[in-house]
């Protein structure tokens, strides 16, 4: 029972403290049922339950594997198959989440470079693979987390969300194509055989591609959220109530606490004037640090009750989640998969990932303070 809670506990890391952060703010303010849900953001819960489920089966019934493949196996060297395996990161995270891509194509990446014979570039890939999903995601509100909840608490148009984005979403995309294209290329052959095991279900996957289109527009508010997380709900259940079980629930807790202590902590005049004095003119710099300590997920949720200024604090979240191992959830999803199969080069795993995750930053944190003269 101890080992699993201390399972739990590793696991969940950042549920748990955001639990005990609610329940202690709850000592300082005590506040009733009423004010306990008026804290919570519902429709950014369901949104974010919606697309999960979605997501969860489109990754179930193999549609992101389908993709792959037919890509892949029209690759002829090294140097290609690594952009392949990197870009399929950067943009379909725009879609499914930076979770889910690194979820879905890290193993795929393990699988395919050990079939071609090219295991040496497993660190180098799986690394640019996951600075590819956290900055191809944040072209768009549902490609993570905090985007959906800044877009939605915010209110920005779809627009003005992008353009604030883009410069830092293109540049990254030029940086990735230098790196990957400064590796060495050599020839290797892969075979639609080699993928025999990879099987779509068109079916489904036609029904979930318009389910996905259903949470797309609850997401621009062209559909109500409450209904559309119905419909969403009782299709997965009535197709595979399995998908139901895959999804990340914790994730959603984390959100509820966090509200709950935010609210708290904002009810305190107080805090609210040292957290907004602190933060004013400085969102960026400040969202940027705090994401290396607590990531970039809690961070938003803390600092956007104490700023209006939603560009520089979208620009700083999706910026944070560069540079350390725990400044975005996901990053630690491809070190977990990469270690738990290459257990002993670990080490320099995590080198290669501090090194290229500090070169993006100080690049796009350069780029943010150039466009702030200009502008």
């Amino acid at each position: 029972m101890i080992q699993k809670l201390k399972n739990f506990i590793e696991k969940e890391t950042v549920m748990v403290i955001a639990f005990l952060l609610a329940l202690v703010s709850c000592f300082f303010m005590t506040p009733s049922l009423t004010q306990l849900a008026g804290f919570v953001d519902f429709r950014v819960l369901g949104i974010l339950l919606s697309l999960m489920v979605v997501v969860a089966g489109l990754q179930r019934v193999g549609a992101f594997d389908w993709i792959g493949v037919k890509l892949l196996v029209h690759v002829s060297d090294t140097r290609s198959l690594v952009l392949v395996l990197v870009m399929l990161c950067f943009f379909l995270s725009m879609a499914v989440t930076n979770d889910v891509a690194l979820l879905t194509f890290v193993p795929f990446a393990i699988f395919v470079l050990e079939k071609s014979g090219h295991p040496e570039l497993l660190v180098s890939t799986v690394v640019l693979q996951t600075v590819a999903a956290n900055l191809g995601s944040m072209l768009t509100p549902v490609g993570n987390p905090q985007n959906l909840y800044i877009y939605q608490h915010y209110r920005f148009t779809a627009a003005s969300f992008i353009e604030t984005v883009l410069p830092y979403a293109a540049a990254a995309f030029l940086m990735l194509l230098i790196l990957i294209f400064l590796g060495k290329k050599e020839s290797i052959r892969l075979a639609q055989t080699d993928f025999a095991a990879v099987h779509t279900d068109w079916k489904r996957a036609g029904a979930y591609v318009l389910l996905f289109c259903v949470a797309i527009a609850a997401v621009t508010g062209l559909f109500y959220w409450f209904p559309a997380m119905l419909l969403i709900l009782l299709a997965a259940f009535l197709s595979d109530r399995e998908i139901l079980r895959t999804v990340d629930y914790c994730l959603l807790l984390t959100f509820v606490f966090f509200f709950v202590f935010i609210g708290n902590m904002g009810s305190i005049p107080l805090v609210r004037d040292l957290l907004g004095s602190l933060l004013t003119g400085n969102e960026a710099v400040v969202s940027i640090l705090a994401s290396q300590v607590i990531s970039n997920v809690p961070a938003t949720l803390l600092l956007s009750e104490f700023t209006e200024n939603s560009r520089d604090l979208l620009i700083g979240v999706n910026l944070g989640g560069l540079g350390t191992l725990i400044a975005s959830m996901a990053s630690l999803i491809s070190y977990k998969l990469y270690a738990h199969r290459y257990n002993e080069t670990k080490g320099r795993y995590l080198l290669w990932f501090t090194v290229v995750n500090l070169v993006f930053l100080t690049v796009l944190y350069g780029l943010y303070l150039a466009l702030g003269r200009v502008c």
